[in-house]
């Protein structure tokens, strides 16, 4: 649907959303149970739930995105999804033979009150379970939260069914990447191998969502972290979790029940975020940084320099979640860029008050909306317009609508690929960003330019 419509006179609404610029709980949980290997999603529910959250991740990661489902009909619905779940855990261990069945619910088995480690107990005394699979559960109903909450209940559910304290601690350092790509994981992984740094990543998508084509198909790729590294994580010497909403949740938890001290980051986005990454990482190791990274420090810091005078006061508006939101507007103020629309469609207090300190010096007013819309999103461009927009697939059409180019980042990306292949965290991230906003960038300055301005070297 076009958007020539919208209006430019904002009003209040409160209970009414147009174009929510989110998605819900079980998408999330889905997306962090592919990250342990091995592991089947389960979408506690009925099949039209399940289909929605295998088909959003499918055409986003362009990968078949193998889950199974409890199959709710009218009687489940009226009298309990007990005898579905116990059915299908079976089921899913005789024909598939995942070592991890991870079940999430919907909107309809939290209304009737399914009591899920009840159920898993129960499907353990009968038999149901063998003794050496595990089945592990979060509670991600789609009517509140996000798909980063459902993300962050699935995580700390890891860390609840699997992470075991010991009497010692391994040098070793549990890190959680937050909601990105599985590039992002990947990316996150060479960082702390170029630090010859020992780390358990968890979840991780990478090699299962972006994995290599073989010419055979795989059901449970060989990617992913395993159930020995979830036990193992209980005894790292520390946990460093990036983004405070997806990680922050299974972080504290892991304090909690295995006393591992917690570090709780902005994802590494950009060249700020990304030093007090890697900064944090030779702080608990007791390691130094190698001269590789810092090279790709130098090679970013280098792009900046040398493109500032395109990206200089150039105005944005963003959408997306709350945990990239919140550093990718770090990273586009640090190189005089102003972000002057914001919108997260995940609720939170917090998220208004930390875009407001880091927009506090942009000269112009600055509207950011946590829990908003894209329609208020539109509303806002029409009344000041901006030079590029940044956000998912579905920001396209103001895009089109208003005449302004685009940068897809963000969940989900259904119309490109590559979104999966190519990091945007750490340095290097940093520079494909950087290149992706001045192609937009510069590809309009092409396009509106007369033919004396048309000019071969920019």
């Amino acid at each position: 649907m076009l958007l020539r419509h919208t209006t430019d006179k904002i009003a209040t609404r409160s209970a009414l959303t147009v174009n929510p610029a989110k998605t819900c709980q079980p998408i999330g949980a889905m997306y962090a149970s592919l990250g342990i290997h091995s592991c089947l999603p389960h979408s506690h529910g009925s099949q039209g739930c399940y289909a929605y959250h295998r088909s959003t991740l499918t055409r986003h990661y362009k990968e078949p995105v193998m889950a199974a489902t409890s199959s709710f009909t009218e009687g489940s619905s009226v009298f309990g999804g007990q005898a579905n779940l116990v059915q299908a855990i079976d089921n899913i261990f005789t024909v598939y033979e995942p070592d991890v069945i991870a079940v999430h619910t919907t909107c309809l088995s939290e209304t009737i009150g399914d009591d899920i480690p009840q159920i898993i107990a129960k499907a353990r005394d009968d038999g149901k379970i063998p003794s050496d699979k595990y089945v592990i559960h979060a509670n991600t109903p789609s009517y509140v939260g996000s798909h980063v909450t459902g993300f962050a209940n699935m995580t700390k559910a890891m860390v609840d069914y699997f992470a075991k304290p010991y009497g010692h601690k391994e040098k070793q350092i549990n890190i959680i990447p937050g909601f990105v790509e599985p590039c992002d994981m990947q990316e996150i992984k060479r960082i702390t191998k170029e630090l010859e740094v020992r780390s358990i990543v968890f979840p991780d998508t990478s090699n299962v969502l972006n994995g290599p084509q073989t010419g055979r198909y795989e059901m449970f790729p060989h990617g992913g972290v395993s159930i020995e590294e979830l036990i193992r994580s209980g005894s790292s010497m520390g946990t460093l979790a990036l983004g405070h909403l997806a990680s922050g949740l299974a972080a504290r938890a892991m304090d909690t029940k295995c006393k591992v001290p917690c570090e709780i980051l902005d994802l590494p986005i950009g060249l700020e975020e990304t030093d007090i990454f890697i900064n944090t990482l030779r702080k608990i190791a007791g390691v130094n940084v190698p001269d590789s990274l810092t090279t790709e420090r130098g090679q970013l810091l280098d792009i900046i320099t040398d493109m500032h005078q395109y990206f200089y006061h150039k105005k944005v508006g963003l959408v997306g979640d709350p945990d990239q939101l919140i550093s990718l507007t770090k990273f586009l103020v640090s190189v005089d860029m102003w972000p002057i629309h914001i919108v997260t469609g995940t609720p939170g207090a917090k998220f208004e008050k930390r875009i407001r300190e880091i927009t506090k010096d942009i000269p112009h007013e600055v509207n950011v909306k946590a829990a908003g819309d894209m329609f208020l999103f539109h509303q806002w461009i029409k009344n000041a317009p901006v030079d590029l927009l940044i956000g998912n697939t579905y920001v396209k059409y103001i895009a089109r609508d208003e005449d302004i180019p685009m940068v897809r980042f963000g969940f989900p990306i259904l119309d490109r690929v590559g979104h999966s292949y190519f990091p945007t965290v750490g340095y290097r991230g940093g520079m494909r960003l950087l290149e992706r906003i001045l192609d937009a960038l510069l590809a309009r300055k092409d396009r509106d330019a007369s033919e004396v301005e048309f000019e071969l070297v920019m």
